[in-house]
């Protein structure tokens, strides 16, 4: 597995080599190097698509692992993987110039997403949530066919949160996006390295290196904002009253304490026998 010392150049770190976007750079650095290491997502050998979509997040993910596999004694290759969704003003180009700017080989999994999601769609729906889960699909099949261990996707801390509260209030779940998940019965591994990257940075980062951003080509009348528009602009609320609410999110992603929960699949109520001092789960200060 990659060493979080992989990151660091000869003599002076990647924040000390230049000015500007270099300084920034070596700061996301660090954090996928963190992720990298801590949930052991890349290994010695692997090939890894990288699910490009044409949006800052997955662009990042693309330069962002360019950049550690250029000082990692961990050999790994990257392949670029899009799924096109059928749109014909989907600007697919765009996608692979940048690729293959970075010397990375681009597939383009063509679908009929549009389609399908035109067709199937249930009344109450969002498009785009439907949209999402059928491109994931291609893009897991994608890359099982181009011969890939793991699927690299672009999802950040962010959108780790904003997924936690959209479950907890509309979905009636605790559960959020794991860092690595094994995908198709365990034929390939998911892996999220900007797991512990706040969207503003990746904004920066965009700024800095004029991504060529492009639109789905979406046709559909649907809400793109949605409940996670809703759930990023609480989070939003409350990182500005308290600073350290992301963090706090983040370590509680880490730190599940099931006891204190009411899930009848890991407690047999009437059978326990609790202490009082933890019977309520909380302080006891009032």
């Amino acid at each position: 597995m990659i060493k979080i010392h992989c990151l660091r150049a000869k003599g002076k770190g990647f924040m000390e080599k230049k000015a500007g976007g270099k300084r920034l750079q070596g700061v996301l650095l660090r954090k996928v190097g963190k992720a990298v290491k801590e949930f052991g997502m890349i290994e010695q050998g692997d090939r890894i698509a990288v699910g490009l979509s044409g949006g800052k997040d997955s662009y990042s993910l693309l330069h962002l692992l360019c950049e550690l596999r250029k000082n990692s004694p961990v050999k790994f290759e990257l392949v670029g993987l899009t799924a096109h969704n059928g749109s014909p003003m989907f600007q697919w180009e765009k996608i692979e110039g940048e690729a293959s700017a970075l010397g990375v080989p681009f597939h383009l999994e063509r679908t009929e997403i549009m389609n399908i999601v035109r067709e199937k769609l249930r009344s109450g729906s969002f498009a785009c949530a439907f949209c999402a889960r059928l491109r994931r699909a291609a893009l897991y099949s994608a890359a099982l066919s181009l011969g890939c261990s793991k699927l690299a996707l672009g999802h950040h801390l962010d959108d780790c949160i904003e997924t936690l509260l959209m479950n907890f209030f509309f979905q009636g779940a605790i559960k959020a996006m794991p860092p690595v998940l094994r995908a198709e019965k365990e034929r390939i591994v998911l892996i999220r390295p900007l797991y512990f990257v706040p969207e503003s940075m990746l904004i920066e980062y965009r700024d800095e290196k004029g991504f060529p951003l492009i639109d789905c080509g979406c046709y559909l009348s649907c809400d793109k904002l949605g409940e996670r528009r809703e759930m990023k602009k609480l989070v939003e609320e409350l990182s500005a009253r308290y600073p350290k609410a992301r963090q706090s999110a983040l370590a509680a992603l880490k730190n599940i304490e099931p006891r204190y929960l009411a899930d009848e699949k890991w407690h047999n109520f009437i059978g326990e026998r609790f202490s009082p001092e933890n019977e309520d789960g909380g302080s006891d200060e009032s």
